[in-house]
């Protein structure tokens, strides 16, 4: 039984060598004219083509496919196969040719082939959200919004997105949702200034702006003990010491400062005025009335740690669109510390240039930018400033970072 066992896998072992040498390179039939007899000639490898046949005593002879000519598989032909010549109206060389491959052309950005044309991938309407994405080779496919979700644009990229829950938010929903609008929430007894935004533009560019052009002998201090209201205690100061630069130091300490005074008269007088200086904000950019999409990628361009995918689209459903923007530069800066917003945002513009936005918003942008940057500052920081903290600190240059 051993013995037969024995001289099955001897036969095995031998077959499966014949088997790989019978099949590799790959073979054809060929008739020897000077033998009369059949043989098995290899054929030849991409990038190649056949020269000569094999006979009894040579090998087949394959020479290299020329300039502009290519054969991609084992083959038997006496030529090689022309590379396309150019690509088509709207498509780039995605690979060019070479001996083992022909020229690949694909159609550019948001387009897809249909028989001999390039054709712009489909945008679902409102009520319809993508569930496929388009390709280079299929169009977009689109489905209707489920019950629960809804798309109020048109887009050949974007999902459908789920209703907004108002209960597990503790809000009241005065508006059923359908496929075209989220549910409509209301009665939110913790909603804060400007749609939940920790520090608004121009309380950032004002609390910068107040920052010694020299270095000042403890400039923290000196603010401490000028500013009105609840202090600021030595713990919360040494804190902000250890953890910010000198720079950032003063933003920091107004930030807490305001905080702990926000029910103070004085605060709520800074807060007013400074709200005449967001409404300027909000004509430069809250009519901009940007997509998710574009929110997106607004806040992908930003340096440092990215606002993610789920607090946009929390605050698309939260904010009205003239203060979406606002409250997701409040969440990049929570979350980037001591980055500057509008240092941050003259970065964004060098690229959103790539993702075509459209001219008037960065032109909004760059106009805010500038507003803020202005000597607006100057003007809020004297009258407001110098007038809160006294005479103390009047003899401080103050310059605009």
């Amino acid at each position: 039984m051993n013995k037969v066992l024995c001289c099955a896998l001897v036969f095995l072992d031998i077959s499966i060598k014949w088997t790989t040498q019978e099949t590799f390179p790959p073979k054809y039939l060929h008739y020897d004219p000077e033998t009369s007899r059949q043989l098995m000639c290899d054929k030849c490898p991409p990038g190649s083509y056949l020269k000569q046949h094999c006979t009894a005593r040579r090998k087949t002879v394959c020479a290299p496919c020329p300039d502009d000519y290519y054969t991609d598989t084992w083959h038997i032909s006496d030529e090689c196969v022309y590379c396309t010549p150019v690509c088509k109206e709207l498509q780039y060389v995605k690979q060019e040719c070479n001996r083992t491959h022909n020229r690949v052309c694909e159609c550019e950005e948001g387009r897809y082939l249909e028989v001999e044309f390039c054709l712009k991938h489909r945008s679902c309407p409102p009520g319809f959200g993508v569930l496929h994405a388009g390709t280079p080779e299929r169009n977009t496919v689109c489905k209707r919004c489920p019950d629960g979700f809804f798309s109020n644009e048109t887009s050949s990229k974007a999902p459908c997105r789920k209703h907004t829950n108002c209960s597990a938010s503790g809000l009241l929903r005065t508006q059923i949702g359908n496929a075209t609008h989220d549910n409509v929430c209301a009665g939110n007894s913790e909603a804060t200034h400007g749609c939940g935004i920790d520090v608004t533009l121009c309380e950032e560019a004002f609390f910068r702006f107040a920052v010694p052009t020299k270095s000042t002998p403890d400039w923290l201090s000196v603010l401490v003990d000028n500013l009105p209201g609840t202090k600021v205690n030595a713990e919360s100061v040494e804190r902000i010491k250890r953890r910010h630069s000198s720079q950032e130091q003063t933003f920091q300490l107004l930030k807490l400062w305001k905080h702990q005074n926000k029910d103070q008269d004085m605060v709520k007088k800074i807060i007013q005025d400074i709200d005449l200086c967001e409404n300027s904000v909000q004509r430069h950019i809250g009519h901009a009335n940007l997509t998710f999409e574009q929110l997106r990628r607004l806040m992908e361009s930003l340096p440092g740690k990215k606002v993610t995918t789920e607090d946009i689209e929390k605050t698309t459903k939260a904010c009205k669109s003239s203060e979406q923007i606002l409250k997701l530069l409040s969440l990049w800066r929570i979350k980037n510390g001591d980055q500057d917003t509008l240092k941050a945002l003259m970065h964004a513009l060098k690229h959103l240039k790539t993702y075509h936005f459209p001219k008037t918003v960065t032109q909004s942008l760059k106009k805010t930018i500038r507003f803020l940057h202005s000597f607006t500052m100057y003007r809020l920081y004297q009258k407001l400033f110098l007038e809160m903290i006294g005479n103390q600190v009047q003899s401080v240059k103050i310059s605009c970072l």
